[in-house]
């Protein structure tokens, strides 16, 4: 059985994994940005205020240049360790650097800056000398809003203010992330829920399917003068051999609706001609072949039951490439025929029908054998005479009850052990 507490488990978990971290990372650089944001306001605040009175003295710079040493100057102060002042062309007309940072104002210089041509301030956030410092280069207008100069400031963040922000984003990624969790808990029990309506009815669907099957094959079955047991027998030996031979589940699932299906074509073949208690002439069999191509249209109608496809049009191919309707020959038969071809024949020989007895095991196996190579697939062969004598045993001594309830206990296994199959 499928384990669906682990699997919805696993993949909730997984979801709440990838949500987290889409999320997480939008709301990690989103508080990033408002980190800078932040930052920036500090820095253009502060650079607004000390610069407004000193719009006039951008204007001539050359005349002042002095005075615009010493506004640089002054600006070395609170958090400020490097101060640039341009003219509106961008040539440097003041500068001050704080003695203490010159190494981190020789850094900064290696790897230029840009000037802003909007509104918005230019800056960088570096990690130099163990510090984070703030690169912001804001316009200066005067007012009438032109661009009289540029205003360059290295701001220093404090270790404090830098943390509390970054304590904020923590805070917020850790609600973000408890609260897809709280979600995820509170949608467990719903998809829970509503897997268990969906597996019930899947296994409704299916259990109908497989019904629909027995029907079809029972009712051939009787047409044909037999029962739907022999259904039930050959589609036990083919599972057992398929097993023997090593064949996954979705092919012996297919197994089985083609023992179930094999003979549904003749429907569509006379009764004078099914029925005949005598051996049939070449035009009367020729007739009789058609059941495969029947069989083969009948099943066009359902995708469902056209897995049984493989089984219904290859069954009567022999390994020598003799049989019909294609005849192919070798593994160029599917092997879900090739595997039934070998039971259906045995099934035939060893039941009793009323124009024969059954013939005993051994006979029927010499049969078999003997037609290793030339009808049936010689490696099959000797798989089936491995597992025929215990298998046969079973079978051949219980009763039509019996043989339905073991068949029964496949169909489960195969179609229901591991959840709703397609």
């Amino acid at each position: 059985m499928l384990d669906i507490h682990r699997i919805l488990v696993q993949r909730l978990t997984l979801s709440w994994l990838a949500i987290s971290l889409l999320i997480g990372g939008g709301l990690y650089w989103r508080g990033i940005e408002r980190i800078d944001d932040r930052l920036v306001e500090l820095a253009s605040a502060e650079a607004a205020r000390l610069a407004a009175a000193h719009i006039p003295l951008l204007k001539a710079p050359e005349a002042n240049r002095q005075r615009l040493s010493e506004v640089a100057q002054d600006f070395l102060r609170e958090h400020f360790i490097v101060v640039e002042l341009y003219d509106r062309g961008h040539n440097l007309i003041a500068e001050a650097v704080h003695p203490d940072f010159e190494a981190i104002e020789e850094r900064i210089k290696r790897q230029g800056h840009s000037f802003p041509q909007e509104e918005t301030p230019y800056y960088e956030r570096f990690s130099l000398e163990q510090q984070t410092v703030l690169l912001v280069v804001v316009p200066l207008r005067d007012e009438r809003r032109e661009i009289v100069g540029y205003f360059e400031g290295v701001f220093l963040i404090e270790p404090e203010v830098l943390q509390r922000l970054q304590d904020e984003l923590v805070v917020s990624l850790l609600t973000t992330l408890a609260t897809v969790l709280l979600t995820t808990l509170v949608i467990y029990p719903v998809v829970r829920g509503l897997h268990r309506d969906v597996v019930k009815f899947s296994r409704e669907l299916l259990k109908g399917n497989i019904e629909l099957m027995e029907v079809l094959g029972s009712a051939i079955a009787k047409r044909d003068s037999d029962t739907s047991v022999h259904n039930y027998r050959v589609a036990i030996y083919a599972v057992r051999l398929a097993e023997a031979a090593g064949l996954a589940a979705a092919p012996i699932r297919d197994l089985i609706a083609g023992a179930f299906l094999h003979d549904v074509g003749k429907i569509g073949i006379p009764d004078a001609i099914l029925l005949k208690p005598a051996r049939l002439d070449e035009d009367e069999f020729a007739i009789m072949r058609r059941h495969v191509a029947l069989g083969v249209d009948i099943l066009k109608k359902s995708a469902w039951l056209e897995r049984a496809r493989d089984v219904v049009e290859f069954h009567h191919e022999k390994f020598d490439g003799s049989g019909y309707l294609k005849g192919l020959k070798g593994e160029a038969i599917p092997l879900a025929a090739r595997i039934f071809a070998i039971v259906d024949v045995f099934d035939a020989l060893t039941s009793q029908r009323p124009y024969k007895a059954p013939m005993p095991l051994k006979e029927a196996m010499a049969i078999i054998e003997g037609s290793a190579g030339t009808h049936f697939d010689p490696v099959l062969v000797e798989r089936f005479a491995a597992i025929v004598e215990p298998l046969y045993a079973e079978v051949s001594r219980a009763s039509d009850a019996e043989v339905e309830a073991l068949l029964r206990a496949l169909i489960e296994r195969y179609f229901f052990a591991d959840g709703p199959t397609a």
